[in-house]
């Protein structure tokens, strides 16, 4: 029978499990310092469109619950899926490969994957999956995936690569996602509870205002792999009516996270954004938090504060201005975050910083200046990461050309305690160097007394207290799996 002939699909989305606490969704996918877990927001748009044209649909968050193999097999088997939807990801994908061939030699389903690591590497994925997998999804899927549950034909649906049984078929591109059109995430198929976070009011949900970047950072695999170089915000009532919608069908959360990339690119989107948050009186219920770059319209600030934002997730990057220009970090510059990072603190936001090591040209002097700027400012929180070359992004094609890049296979993205691995080394700084600026600026931020001090008289309420004692083991979880892998043979990648 084909897809054709089925009316009503059964599709199952499993977000794969990879050793507890892997995070798919995140900008690295790894095992987070933070001890987060992120929402799928992506998938479950993509699900509920499939629920709104009349297809059966299970969603398996397996991932964020730490279910083992088994447990996932076990689910999906039962539901007796007609199509199976992985989202994979570049340290994951053997992992994925092999949850997706005991599904599908259980169940005689289809398997389509998506993602940004399959969407830079479709023909490596059918290769290595060996007939496992049935489909890639390029890109924004939403349409792809309507289109193959809806049985039409595999080389009429745009932006698709498939198997046709003899060999690998690349579509043309598809249209672009109208995201006025996208329904809210089916919310209803996952509990806020499964996504700690010490960073966020507990429990809370995130929600995409806009797909596309104007910016074009090297590392960055959203625009380069998913949604483009193009901003494509939703309109002020959409995004407060997923607020109330959200709200609505999880009435327990006590904030909602802006996760896209660029949420104050634009001005009259934000002021129509906050306006309508402040009359519909939304922000008496719950706060907000968003991502933020440093050449926000600072004067956008007091309404943002005003309409119930509570944090602004900021990325600093580097504490020099070559490194931000060294990955295209453009229309920024160190004097400009300072000043913003002033005048968010002075009008009372909670400031998480995120900085990395590791840009092309960085030096140990350069790395120690991005840990002493960090320092400097007024920040509640930081995370400092290496900086991650993945595959399809210009970082990753510079770093291979150049032979900065030291991995060989896909699994070298990750420790064996599934912990982010930094695979750049220079001539003039190892990976080596990299992780232990990376410990150092994490332990000079966190453990000097003024920082501790503020972090404890900052604590408001029982949700504030779990918060940081969420944040305080994972601080004490990850130095205690550095110690164990430091004498690891298998994680010394030189």
């Amino acid at each position: 029978m084909t897809f054709k002939e089925i009316i009503h699909m059964r599709v199952a989305i499993l977000n794969p499990s990879f050793g507890d606490d892997f995070v798919r969704v995140a900008r690295w996918s790894a095992k987070s310092r933070g001890r987060v877990q992120r929402h799928p927001e992506y998938l479950l748009i993509a699900a509920q469109i499939l629920i709104d044209q009349g297809h059966d649909v299970t969603f398996i968050e397996a991932a964020a619950q730490n279910f083992t193999p088994e447990q996932s097999y076990d689910i999906v088997s039962a539901f007796k899926p007609n199509l199976l939807v992985i989202h994979a990801t570049t340290p994951s994908i053997y992992n994925d490969i092999e949850q997706a061939k005991v599904i599908k030699e259980r169940t005689k389903c289809k398997v389509a994957f998506v993602g940004q690591h399959v969407t830079a590497e479709p023909d490596n994925t059918f290769e290595i999956a060996k007939g496992v997998v049935d489909y890639v999804l390029k890109a924004e899927y939403d349409y792809q995936l309507r289109d193959l549950a809806a049985g039409i034909e595999p080389m009429k649906i745009g932006g698709m690569v498939w198997f046709d049984g003899q060999k690998v078929v690349h579509n043309s591109p598809g249209p672009t996602v109208n995201v006025a059109e996208l329904p809210f995430p089916a919310w209803q198929l996952i509990k806020p509870e499964w996504y700690p976070d010490g960073g966020k009011k507990f429990p809370f949900l995130t929600l995409i205002t806009g797909r596309g970047c104007n910016n074009a950072c090297t590392f960055c695999r959203d625009p380069q792999l998913m949604y483009g170089f193009k901003l494509r915000n939703r309109s002020a009532m959409q995004v407060v009516d997923e607020m109330e919608y959200g709200l609505k069908v999880h009435p327990q959360i006590r904030e909602i996270m802006f996760e896209t990339d660029t949420f104050a690119a634009d001005n009259e989107h934000v002021k129509t954004v906050c306006e309508e948050i402040i009359r519909r009186g939304i922000n008496k219920k719950i706060s907000w938090s968003c991502n933020m770059r440093v050449n926000t319209d600072l004067d956008m600030l007091p309404l943002m504060r005003e309409s119930g934002c509570r944090m602004l997730m900021t990325g600093f990057e580097f504490g020099y201005d070559d490194g931000l220009a060294a990955v295209r970090k453009g229309g920024v510059n160190v004097e400009m975050a300072r000043e913003y990072a002033i005048r968010a603190n002075q009008l009372g936001f909670t400031i998480h910083g995120c900085f990395m090591i590791g840009a092309p040209g960085e030096t140990r002097t350069t790395a120690q200046k991005t840990l002493d700027f960090a320092k400097s400012l007024p920040l509640d929180t930081i995370q400092i990461t290496g900086v991650a070359a993945y595959p399809g992004t210009a970082l990753y094609k510079w770093a291979k050309q150049n032979n900065y890049l030291l991995a060989n296979d896909w699994r070298d993205w990750l420790t064996s305690q599934k912990e982010q691995r930094t695979l750049l080394n220079y001539p003039q700084l190892s990976n080596k160097d990299i992780d232990f600026y990376i410990d150092k600026g994490l332990k000079e931020f966190y453990l000097r007394p003024k920082q501790m001090w503020q972090m404890l008289i900052s604590i408001r309420s029982v949700g504030d207290l779990l918060r940081k004692l969420h944040g305080f083991g994972a601080f004490v979880e990850y130095f205690w799996a550095k110690l164990k892998m430091k004498f690891t043979p298998a994680n010394n990648l030189n």
